[in-house]
């Protein structure tokens, strides 16, 4: 079996964290709340959490804890996808540290670590940055803070996270297990542990730790309230940031997004825009195409796309692994190693040819459903819960492309000129109805034919075992 998995996913077994919760720039999301002024350690303290970016080359913050103005601290991605903290005391800077290495895989999770101790003797040693369980030790400034300087991690009243003081910078990024430990500097084996089948840098259970006055975790397993404190009661108020923001993506079980990296627009990846993390797709040029992070050449895989507006045309299905970003400069439907459906015809193309012409169309806010058989070289297409041409996925029978090469690997992919929203797994969108694959992964509207999986690391692990 030949499959393609975004790198640094998160290894099986174990450990499994349900939830994250997805922020959206452009939507101005954060989770913020008001600490207290007398935290169990003003110069010890330690912050983890995990994340998977969707936007980068542009600056945004993930944690900032301000007293005042010229009293705080903020850590961020920059817009050259370096990592820095920084804090100001009485409007001085008393630690700056940016990294040399650049954090700029859109498709992986990274578990960063930030661990504070002020007290410490060697000046190094008073911050600590780990990023997947190894410390970072190269770094184009690096400014210490003073001896037993307190440190606004912990001390700081007013907290946010995906956000510059709640209200800038916003962050396009997946967030899972955040927490914070007041009063203790930990290591990132409190929180992970390197595989030992694969050696890949895994999440463990943090419930029993000691968290502090103003520590909390958030494992946003409660849709309802994304901001709710699972240690305590150090809630944070989730600022529109809505129920379907949670996610089943996670740092224990990597899933499908479209790869902004692959995607070309005839030379000019800014005609198209990703946001929703890299699951909504806007642009109003025609024919721009890009695939998913995830290939397989075999397994039988389903997921579901939903058309937002009726602007030029839609086309979606799988691209093999010939396709090269030159060639999918252009429609995808002319390229021999390009199969797809045409949401505003209903017909279906390969190699510039229209091979199924009586088939549905799809309106603005319709469904449509992918059912890829790579066992059997087949793929079908559904439209609003109905299989065209009397199509099965379950039994087989009238796909709308059979005999393709089975030695390939292939994408989901899509070649559009109109907006559109995927669903692989985790919608951006409200289901009316939920329906899960056999594993019970997935929030779909229409029913996972039956043998069919969600395009995520746990059921690729599954599928190589």
């Amino acid at each position: 079996m030949s499959i393609i998995i975004p790198a640094n996913s998160a290894a099986g077994g174990g450990f499994e964290v349900a939830n994250s919760v997805r922020m959206n720039r452009s939507s101005s999301d954060s989770l913020t709340r008001t600490q207290s002024a007398s935290p169990t350690s003003a110069t010890k303290g330690t912050l983890s959490f995990w994340i998977k970016r969707s936007l980068l080359d542009v600056s945004q913050y993930y944690m900032s804890t301000f007293q005042d103005s010229n009293n705080r601290v903020q850590s961020w991605f920059q817009a050259d996808n370096t990592f820095k903290i920084i804090q100001k005391v009485s409007a001085s800077t008393t630690i700056e540290i940016i990294t040399n290495r650049v954090f700029r895989d859109p498709n992986a999770w990274y578990h960063v670590v930030l661990a504070f101790d002020t007290d410490q003797g060697t000046s190094s040693n008073r911050v600590k940055i780990y990023i997947n369980g190894v410390q970072e030790t190269s770094f184009s400034t690096a400014t210490y803070p003073a001896q037993g300087q307190d440190a606004f991690l912990t001390k700081g009243t007013s907290a946010s996270l995906g956000a510059y003081n709640g209200s800038g910078d916003y962050t396009s990024a997946y967030f899972s297990e955040i927490v914070l430990i007041d009063g203790q500097q930990l290591t990132p084996t409190s929180f992970g542990e390197f595989d030992e089948d694969s050696g890949v840098w895994k999440a463990i259970d943090v419930s029993g730790l000691t968290f502090g006055t103003n520590g909390y975790y958030l494992d946003f397993e409660d849709s309802s309230a994304l901001g709710n404190d699972a240690a305590g009661s150090n809630n944070f108020t989730a600022n529109n940031i809505t129920a379907n923001r949670q996610s089943e993506d996670t740092c224990t079980n990597n899933g499908m997004t479209w790869n902004v990296l692959w995607s070309q627009s005839n030379g000019n990846v800014g005609d198209v825009v990703f946001s929703e993390g890299n699951l909504t797709s806007t642009t109003s040029a025609s024919y721009r195409t890009y695939p998913g992070t995830i290939g397989v050449s075999s397994g039988k895989w389903y997921w579901e796309i939903k058309r937002t507006n009726t602007d030029n045309d839609l086309h979606t299905g799988i691209m093999s692994e010939l396709a090269t970003p030159a060639q999918t400069a252009t429609w995808i439907g002319s390229q021999a190693n390009g199969w797809v459906y045409a949401a505003g015809s209903g017909s279906t193309y390969t190699g510039n040819s229209e091979t199924n012409t009586g088939y549905s169309a799809t309106g603005n806010g319709g469904i449509i459903s992918v059912a890829f058989d790579a066992d059997n070289g087949k793929i079908y297409f559904g439209v609003n819960g109905t299989w065209q041409g009397s199509g099965n996925p379950a039994t087989g029978s009238n796909p709308a492309y059979t005999g393709l090469d089975t030695s390939l690997i292939y994408f989901p992919c899509a070649s559009t000129g109109s907006n559109l929203q995927a669903n692989f797994g985790s919608p951006p969108y409200g289901v009316s109805s939920t329906n899960a694959d056999a594993n019970d992964y997935g929030d779909f509207e229409y029913a996972v034919p039956s043998g069919y999986l969600t395009l995520n690391t746990k059921n690729l692990s599954e599928a190589l075992s």
